[in-house]
């Protein structure tokens, strides 16, 4: 039988009791477009993309840095969920300490 546990707080999640949330995460390199040269119209492009993914094949998908391209996958539980889903991106709240005036 597979055991889960919460990646966040560590709790062990039991399948009868506890829904388990899985959050998945997908990071990128934002590549912008190069400038598109009125000379190269006649480019076939569907040519230029297949000749692209059959390099990306060739090479192993370890060979491309976390600083391009990463997937992360978590399980959490119940309340570690609700935490999350209320600040994924870990932000700290400002707190502000107004005068009693």
């Amino acid at each position: 039988m597979i055991h889960y546990s919460c990646d966040l707080c560590k709790r062990l999640i039991d399948p009868e009791e506890d829904l388990r949330y899985v959050v998945k995460i997908e990071v990128h390199a934002a590549l912008e477009p190069a400038d598109i040269d009125t000379a190269d119209d006649d480019r076939d492009n569907l040519q230029e993309m297949q000749e692209i993914l059959q390099r990306m094949e060739d090479i192993e998908s370890e060979a491309i840095g976390d600083d391009v391209y990463q997937q992360l996958r978590f399980d959490l539980c119940p309340e570690c969920r609700r935490k999350f889903a209320k600040n994924p991106l870990g932000r700290e709240s400002k707190q502000f300490d107004f005068s009693k005036n």
